[in-house]
């Protein structure tokens, strides 16, 4: 993998705005900038400047006056690459970014891949793989809990902790493997209680960080909240009312919301992926059945389900409703009922099916609503924000948000739990030390010390240009 060129590319979001800033990494970094860097004090090569300072001047083509810029110098190993860099901060315009980088080009500077940038800082060992991609994973963040989570991965929280489990493991296996080279001599290197310890404890540390996933798929995703009812019920109005724009087409005519629409809305720092589905009855309608197919399977997948009631329908009809999406729920999917047009059904009428609900179904909370007129949805809003799980004390919990790593701790986790096997079940030493080896292989494969081009590649493909 070819390191030693320099390579160039705008930082900034596409389009245009107030400044663009301009990236070069690489051993010409600076010698480049400086053929086309034209200071306002004359005679102030950039070459003989000190690293981490910042010059005023133009950028010159053919004599020429592009635009006036601010040029900040950093110099290796302290950069964030670890090579010699130079950023450019020019004026906004796309036409002067793509003018000043194809300057750039034309002296000597490749294009940058996405992502090649943070890939030059994982390889000088600025930083190692997980906190690489913690690296997008903070650009992507749409909540606050997701860029914390980041942040605390990008400060190497993860990787510490994966890092002492696999000097405890090395310690263990290198004096197992002596064990092996005196194996006619009887002798035992590695106290067998320690390492049944030290086993157990990485048993309980990897199930932890497995099932943290669960959260941290959350935190990246949002929180998947499923608003469910019958045709009419009011299921789109209470999207757009959420989202305070009118998202979802609102119609008197039932039917009219036909596949799922998706919008993301953040709630106390957390991101939640409100889902507004088909009406759920009984049609002939081929398109409308695969609506309600797909709502449905919306609902198996919502941490969250709304189920949305018209106030004015029978209570023995609000209560079947109820019912049968009830059925449909496991154990760690939470309900909220929605008692929709309250406006309209009077307040005789909403208190007698708020009781009868609350005799049958005492373990979903109720909340009287009227979508059309904003009645009561602060309401929803402050329920929704208690079911936000992340913590937010100081950050210190390490949360597995990558499907990635997730796969290399299920893969360490299988093997150690052979390791722990055979230990109870005295089977020969080289195979304990075969099962530790791979072990320390997933745990590497997490944080970059055993990897392939393939792999990287596949990571930073995924990251924007620039970065």
């Amino acid at each position: 993998m070819q390191t030693d060129s320099t390579i160039a590319a705008i930082a900034t979001a596409p389009g245009m705005g107030a400044i663009a800033v301009i990236r070069l990494s690489g051993p010409e970094s600076v010698e480049i900038c400086e053929k086309v860097f034209v200071p306002e004090r004359k005679g102030k090569l950039l070459s003989k400047q000190k690293a981490y300072t910042i010059h005023y001047g133009s950028i010159v083509e053919n004599g020429n006056i592009i635009d006036k810029v601010l040029v900040s110098l950093f110099r290796a190993p302290h950069s964030y690459t670890g090579d010699d860099m130079v950023e450019i901060s020019c004026h906004g315009s796309p036409v002067i970014q793509q003018q000043i980088l194809e300057i750039l080009v034309n002296n000597g500077a490749q294009l940058a891949k996405p992502g090649e940038f943070t890939l030059r800082a994982f390889l000088n060992g600025k930083m190692d793989l997980s906190q690489a991609e913690a690296v997008a994973d903070l650009i992507a963040s749409t909540s606050e809990s997701g860029r914390r989570v980041a942040m605390q991965q990008m400060r190497g929280g993860f990787t510490n902790e994966l890092q002492l489990l696999r000097e405890k493991l090395l310690t263990f296996i290198s004096l197992i493997e002596l064990e092996l080279d005196f194996g006619e001599e009887d002798v035992e290197f590695a106290d067998r209680t320690q390492l049944n310890n030290l086993v157990e404890e990485i048993d309980s540390k990897l199930g932890r960080l497995l099932d943290s996933f669960k959260l941290g798929n959350v935190i990246k995703k949002g929180i998947p909240a499923t608003i469910a009812g019958k045709p009419n019920v009011g299921k789109s109005t209470l999207l757009n009312r959420l989202l305070n724009e009118e998202r979802a087409i609102v119609s008197d005519i039932a039917g009219t919301t036909r596949d799922t629409i998706e919008d993301v809305m953040v709630i106390n720092g957390t991101a939640f992926r409100f889902i507004d589905t088909a009406g759920l009855r009984h049609t002939t309608d081929t398109v409308e059945s695969m609506g309600i197919e797909r709502a449905y399977s919306k609902i198996s997948e919502a941490l969250v389900v709304l189920m949305m009631l018209d106030t004015r329908d029978e209570v023995e009809q609000c209560v079947k409703e109820v019912r049968t999406l009830a059925g449909k729920l496991t154990k760690e999917q939470k309900m909220i009922l929605l008692l929709n047009k309250i406006d309209l059904a009077g307040n005789e009428r909403v208190s007698q099916l708020e009781k009868v609900l609350s005799d049958e179904f005492s373990e979903f909370q109720q909340i009287p609503i009227s979508a059309k007129h904003s009645q009561h949805i602060d309401k929803l809003v402050e329920e929704l924000a208690s079911y936000s799980k992340v913590k937010k004390s100081d950050g210190d919990e390490v949360i597995v948000t990558n499907i990635r790593h997730y796969e290399s701790l299920l893969r360490a986790h299988e093997n150690i739990l052979r390791v722990n096997y055979g230990l109870k079940s005295q089977i020969p030493t080289d195979l304990i030390a075969m099962d530790i080896r791979q072990v320390l292989h997933y745990l590497g494969e997490i944080t970059g010390e055993i990897t392939t081009d393939e792999v990287l590649g596949s990571i930073f493909s995924k990251f924007c240009i620039g970065k």
